[in-house]
């Protein structure tokens, strides 16, 4: 069978024939992705959106799809390629950037770390269960005063004796923590007297108290948290035994940042089909508004930048896949996509006029949650001094 004869439609925002560069099966499984968010989030995300809920219920239908830890392998896991990965985050996305941020945080963050960092004991006894969505996972780094800088965060573990046997208690708080008042397991990031370590936390543990972040103007159909720590007990054991420093939540966050890169694409190329739709039917001065020349240089200067800004998710997810991707070149796309996605949502709006401020319309609900996209796993600033540093060799973060 054909990548052809696998395509149902073709965007209409497509100019390139972005189709012919993916295989068979990353079309099938993009179009399984499209289906779901078809039949299951479009028809609800305005409810969703108004009431400022995550819909629970969709969890164990992500996990049928094995999208749940999708590029790890092993543990029920699909060990899918990260060009899979991403376009499954595109569609996802193309519904709501909060239902992609659970498919991130689920997989990218709380999967990742027990799997890259974690003992054999901690991935069998909690890999499985989250592969199947029986367990939702949930990734405390950034707090109230460490955001960009998580070097300077003030949660600490302490040993409770001098025995390498001895267990941790934990005291701190985590802020902007997706999902942690749902979550069964958080992964914790802390200060020791070693370095930073990473702890899994199971948050029925005492001391563990998660409060949604309310009310929000972005990402409402998603749950963001503070965590408060307060001597958390843990098992000598509760530590990722495989990493010491920084490196540890850094190689979780590029694995979500390579996701955003797709995923903003996603959020971009929903709102230009929607403003693109509405242009046709809408009739100003006794024709369509696609009939007027305005319209059409917004629709073509937006449908070229989505056009770019998947060659440029495909081509990283290449790199990704041949283990020749470098890190920086993961800002470029996290920095180029979510900066022009924006702008193509809220350009997408001006074309529904005063109906695009409504839920009926998707571009202003897809530019509100990037508001908040642009911002987590590393704002526009510190992507771009991370370029400055590649270009020039000087660090400037400080």
């Amino acid at each position: 069978m054909t990548a052809e004869s696998l395509t149902t439609t073709v965007d209409p925002g497509d100019l390139i024939g972005f189709d012919s560069l993916l295989t068979a099966g990353e079309i099938s499984l993009r179009n399984s992705v499209r289906s779901f968010v078809d039949e299951h989030i479009k028809p609800n995300i305005a409810a969703w959106y108004e009431e400022a809920a995550f819909p629970l219920e969709i969890v164990p239908e992500m996990a049928k799809l094995g999208l749940l830890g999708m590029g790890l392998k092993g543990y029920g896991c699909a060990g899918r390629s990260a060009v899979e990965y991403g376009l499954a985050g595109a569609e996802l996305e193309a519904g709501d950037s909060g239902i992609r941020t659970f498919f991130s945080v689920q997989g990218s963050l709380a999967m990742t770390a027990i799997y890259k960092h974690g003992s054999e004991e901690q991935r069998q006894q909690w890999l499985p269960a989250m592969a199947k969505g029986e367990a939702i996972g949930c990734f405390g780094l950034t707090e109230p005063t460490a955001g960009s800088d998580p070097s300077s965060m003030k949660t600490f573990a302490r040993r409770e004796g001098p025995s390498p046997n001895a267990g941790w208690v934990l005291n701190g708080t985590k802020r902007w923590i997706g999902l942690a008042s749902v979550a069964k397991v958080a992964v914790i990031w802390a200060q020791t007297a070693e370095g930073i370590r990473g702890f899994v936390v199971p948050t029925e543990t005492p001391g563990y108290i998660a409060t949604p972040i309310e009310p929000k103007l972005s990402m409402r159909a998603s749950i963001q948290c503070e965590i408060e720590l307060s001597d958390v007990r843990l098992p000598a054991d509760a530590v990722l035994p495989s990493v010491v420093g920084l490196k540890g939540p850094f190689s979780c966050l590029n694995e979500a940042r390579y996701g955003i890169i797709w995923g903003a694409m996603g959020a971009a190329r929903d709102a230009f089909e929607v403003a693109l739709e509405y242009s046709q039917e809408r009739l100003q001065f006794d024709k369509s508004l696609a009939g007027y020349q305005l319209t059409q240089q917004k629709l073509v200067d937006m449908a070229m930048e989505i056009n770019k800004g998947f060659l440029l998710a495909l081509h990283i997810g290449r790199r990704k896949d041949a283990g020749t991707l470098q890190l920086h070149q993961i800002s470029v796309g996290k920095l180029n996509n979510c900066r022009e996605a924006i702008e193509i949502c809220r350009e997408a709006r001006t074309l529904l006029g005063g109906n695009g401020i409504t839920l009926d319309y998707s571009p202003l609900r897809h530019a509100n949650n990037l508001e908040s996209v642009r911002t987590y796993e590393g704002t526009d600033e510190v992507h771009t001094l991370i370029l400055g540093k590649k270009l020039t060799g000087v660090p400037a973060f400080r």
